[in-house]
Order: structure tokens, then C-alpha cells, then sequence
């Protein structure tokens, strides 16, 4: 049997503020706290592998935890999408990737007007589902592009689908994230389509445009080593396609499971690294508590199903990338400690790890999973502590 592991990201799922997080504007943020309460919240299979049992999660424990767990500490200087993930995988991140509160600089505008050939609207931090209530009708007259970015580190583009192919949208996209290097290198170019008539509805074909990771990162090492590397949701836009072997994009966190399911039952060697988005997207920034507690519940039937798929050779690790308060007057991410849990069949079961440095301790523990070294990315390997002697 071929070792496998399988790495999947709660997109947002924070256990509550770090202790930098006032700087953030996120003192006292906690996503779990916000949402486990709710009565749509239920989820048997994390409270069984000891999600509750990680320091500073809070509410009833296990007494038998099936899974070695930790508070994971976001080390770079970030709490967006990009910067989480990649520590994830290794890379720590010294400077955040720059950000517009008051919209982007004219004579860059100016440059992508030249690039499109099309004018621009907005330019300033807006929700995505206002901005096209607010500006879809003037861009459906005059056919110019809606620009706008939020707390993170995006340039996004929203268009009408009947205005604006989404062929022709995710060109504009690579347009924007060629000129948008160096000074004003964003983490993210988002393409943001959407369609119908007032007040309009965005469409699932999204498609973001990172910037190039570091070479040194889980999947580059591990693609460049032979091995199987798959990417489910959009981790392979995170990481600008750099190190995968496939790719399989999803709508939504079901449809995620869905094809997770699939390649659980697929011969591989390697690594199925996974991003369930919705919880982050649909939820977290739309300050939805309930629905947001009912996709958490969603999450742990599907979390049963796939315990039950595990073979003798697999590593199961759920971590997050950041956290997204749903009960703040805020709807962007908010700076929080993120959970881990490991578990396998070769695994020992209730280690708790304590409060981890980083992020990046969960990428070498990949790594070493698979006999490869870790010299080369940022982070310490626990897999000795949890593995069975």
C-alpha cells in the first residue's frame, strides 16, 4: 500500500484571537465560538477527534480523543487566503502583501484601462454582493469594468457574464495580475462574474490569480520528487498551478467532499491537499452565524464518510488558513489561531501538541511523512511525537 495524505482546509475556521490580533483589528475574534452554540450546530465526528480538547477552543471535551491535535500560530504577517496557505505548505511570509483602504492608485487604473480597453468603476473596499447591487446596472450601460478590493490583498473585477465573456473577464484578470507585481504584487486577482438582472447573482465560476509562491513550498518539493500531488477547490489558483499534478475545482464545500470522496477510493502516492471554501465565502463574510454553524454540521457527516474510506497508509490532517468572525461588525478575516488535527490509522491518538510556532510545522510534517527532508521550508516536523513506535 502507497502512503497517501490528505490535507484539508476549513477555509476560515479560526479558534479565537492571537495575541497580535488588536493590531489587526481583531481583538477578541473567535469563529468557532461564534458559531458552536447555534442549534444548527452539531458536529459528533470533531468532538470524537478532540477538536474541542485543542487549547483555547473552549466547550465539553473528550476524554478519548481519536486524533493528536494543536493551536496552530500564524507566524507570517498576514490573515488572508494567500499567506495562510502558503505557510501551510511552508513558506513564511515576513511582510504583508499591500492593501488599498482607499482604492488603488490612479495611474495604475490607468495603465489597466489601457490594458482592457475598457474604463473602470468603483476602485474602492466593498462587499461583493453589494458592489454589483450598487454598480451592476451602470456597468451593464456603459460596459466598464467594477473594480474593487476589501481588507485583503485583492484586486477584483466583477462583470456580467452577458456584458463580459468569462473568457474575456479571465483575461482582463491575467492582464491585472501581470501589471500587478513588485510594489503592488496584491496576493490575489479575483475574477467576480455574475448574472441575471437587479440586484444580479454571482456565478460559480470564480477564478483567482495568485502570485507565484517561492519555490520552496510542500507541493513544488514533492511534485519535483515523483510524487502524486491534487488539488481540490482552488489551491491550485493559491499556488499559481506551482506543484501540482492535477487540479479539480469545485462550487461548493459538498461538491468538494464529493470529489475528495472519489480520490480517497483512487490508487495514489502522495498528497490530496483540499480547500472547502464556503465557510470563508458564503458565510464568514456575509456574517451568517447560522448558516455557517449548519455548514460546519454539513462538514462532519461528510468527515464520518470519509473516516470510514481511510486505508492503513493514509495521513488525515484539518487545519484553517485564517479565521472569519461571523459575529463581528466586521465581515473580513479576522487574525486567529487555527485548529490541527492529525489522525491515521498508524497515528497515536490523544497527543496534544500544545500551541505550535506555525503554520508551517504542518507542511514538514508532510514532508517527513513521505521520508523527504524539510531543510528546505520554514517550520518543525511533529510527526515523531505522533506517530507510533
Amino acid at each position: 500500500m502507497q502512503k497517501r495524505a490528505f490535507l484539508i482546509v476549513l477555509d476560515s475556521v479560526g479558534i479565537g484571537a492571537m495575541p497580535d490580533a488588536a493590531e489587526w483589528g481583531d481583538e477578541g475574534s473567535h469563529t468557532v465560538n461564534a458559531i458552536r452554540n447555534h442549534p444548527a450546530f452539531h458536529c459528533p465526528n470533531l468532538f470524537n477527534l478532540g477538536f474541542f480538547n485543542i487549547d483555547g477552543v473552549g466547550g465539553e471535551k473528550t476524554d478519548s480523543p481519536r486524533t493528536c491535535y494543536a493551536r496552530m500560530t500564524e507566524s507570517s504577517k498576514g490573515k488572508d487566503t494567500t499567506i495562510g496557505h502558503w505557510e501551510i505548505a511552508g513558506v513564511y511570509s515576513p511582510k504583508p502583501f499591500p492593501t488599498y483602504p482607499n482604492g488603488f492608485p490612479k495611474d495604475l487604473l490607468d495603465e489597466f484601462e489601457k490594458l482592457t480597453g475598457r474604463g473602470v468603476l468603483c476602485n474602492k473596499p466593498y462587499s461583493g454582493t453589494e458592489v454589483i447591487k450598487d454598480y451592476g446596472e451602470e456597468h451593464l450601460k456603459t460596459g466598464k469594468l467594477i473594480v474593487y478590493t476589501s481588507a485583503d490583498s485583492v484586486f477584483q473585477i466583477a462583470a456580467h457574464e452577458d456584458i463580459v465573456p468569462i473568457k474575456e473577464l479571465y483575461k482582463y484578470c491575467e492582464q491585472a495580475r501581470a501589471l500587478l507585481q513588485g510594489e503592488h504584487g496584491v496576493g490575489r486577482v479575483i475574477a467576480r462574474p455574475f448574472e441575471g438582472e437587479y440586484p444580479f447573482k454571482r456565478t460559480p465560476r470564480r477564478h483567482d490569480y495568485s502570485l507565484m509562491p517561492p519555490e520552496s513550498n510542500v507541493p513544488a518539493i514533492m511534485k519535483k520528487q515523483g510524487f502524486d500531488v491534487i488539488s481540490v477547490g482552488k489551491i491550485f489558483d493559491i499556488f499559481a498551478g506551482q506543484g501540482f499534478t492535477e487540479s479539480h475545482p469545485t462550487v461548493s464545500n459538498d461538491d468538494g467532499m464529493d470529489k475528495t470522496m472519489e480520490i480517497l477510493k483512487r490508487d495514489f502516492h502522495g498528497l490530496c491537499f483540499v480547500n472547502l471554501v464556503d465557510f470563508d465565502m458564503v458565510y464568514g463574510h456575509r456574517n451568517d452565524i447560522e448558516g455557517y454553524a449548519k455548514a460546519m454540521t454539513a462538514f462532519d457527516a461528510r468527515l464520518g464518510e470519509f473516516l470510514k474510506g481511510m486505508q492503513e497508509d493514509d495521513l488525515l490532517i484539518i487545519t484553517a488558513d485564517h479565521g472569519c468572525d461571523p459575529a463581528t461588525p466586521s465581515t473580513d478575516h479576522s487574525r486567529e489561531y487555527t485548529p490541527m488535527l492529525a489522525y491515521g490509522k498508524k497515528l497515536k491518538e490523544g497527543v496534544n501538541l500544545g500551541t505550535r510556532n506555525s503554520f508551517a510545522d504542518i507542511g514538514a510534517t508532510v514532508l517527513e511523512w513521505f521520508d523527504l527532508p524539510t531543510n528546505e521550508i520554514f517550520g518543525e516536523s511533529f510527526l515523531k511525537e505522533i506517530v507510533n513506535d
